[in-house]
């Protein structure tokens, strides 16, 4: 059989060659993740301004990468710039400037969950922006983003791609998740219908946009373990941070002799309920 025509794979196909071992994963996850923290002490050490870009269709995995990059960093330097929708103020500045807001000082990492994109995908595609807006927006952004990289900025921009019968199976595990529902919206739920316009809209955005200084790079996500260790790993490559120096810790030995301290009685105090004491008490509470 000639290569390239073969029988179509499915997504279950497609999720069971890309898995991993668990072991595995939380090990590189883990070395990773320790990566990130250096890149942290690096960024905090000379100034280093990062901005990294996380754009894709609704259920892509955008959220969970994100959730894993930043599990081990500091709230104080690395911040996550989600934006709702604009106010009625904001619709009359400068498309960039309510982004621009969120940009890092020396030192700071920035994840932007949605971007300034939003312009090219769904305000596109459901009609949210006048196609002047629209034009003026692919003509302008490389501009802007040249801007930004020209002032120093570390600027990268990731691309989540999942197919069509994936993003399926995600909408529908979350109808069932008591602690997920919330993540699906009306547009969510619209975006099913439109697949081929938000196809034709991304593939636009990244003629006009996928440039030299500031490219797209696109990270396959229907396995969602195997695209945070794909993309964190390349956002690594392409950082040039090195370890830095710092002062070794040591603790220091607890005074032996108390100097006369008395702890108020419990009493005086109010402390939460042992929620945990009836857990213990009755094994079906922990179903």
């Amino acid at each position: 059989m000639a290569k390239g025509h073969g029988k179509k794979r499915s997504g279950d196909d497609r999720r069971a060659q890309g898995k991993i071992p668990n072991d595995v994963y939380e090990a590189e996850l883990f070395r990773l993740q320790a990566e990130l923290v250096k890149v942290q002490l690096w960024a905090k050490a000379t100034g280093a301004r990062i901005v990294v870009i996380f754009e894709g269709r609704d259920a892509a995995g955008k959220g969970g990468t994100i959730k894993r990059i930043t599990e081990y960093l500091s709230a104080r330097q690395v911040r996550i710039a989600a934006l709702p929708t604009p106010t009625e103020r904001e619709k009359t500045e400068w498309y960039y400037q309510r982004y621009v807001a969120h940009l890092p000082a020396a030192g700071e990492i920035v994840l932007f969950d949605r971007s300034w994109y939003n312009r090219a995908g769904v305000e596109r595609v459901m009609g949210f922006c006048t196609p002047q807006e629209y034009s003026q927006f692919m003509r302008q952004t490389p501009i802007f983003e040249q801007m930004l990289v020209e002032d120093g900025i570390l600027l990268r921009k990731y691309w989540f791609s999942v197919s069509d019968e994936e993003q399926l199976r995600r909408f529908r595990s979350r109808l069932s998740d008591p602690v997920r529902q919330w993540k699906l919206s009306p547009m969510d739920l619209e975006s099913i219908t439109r697949w081929e316009e938000y196809s034709r809209a991304k593939d636009e955005m990244l003629v006009h946009t996928d440039v030299p200084a500031s490219p797209w790079y696109i990270v396959e996500s229907d396995v969602k373990k195997a695209a945070r260790l794909n993309m964190m790993s390349h956002l690594l490559s392409t950082i040039p941070y090195t370890d830095v120096p710092h002062d070794k810790v040591v603790l220091p030995d607890r005074p032996a002799a108390s100097k006369g301290y008395v702890r108020p009685p419990r009493e005086l105090s109010t402390y939460v309920p042992d929620h945990v004491a009836e857990l213990r008490g009755d094994p079906e509470k922990h179903l």
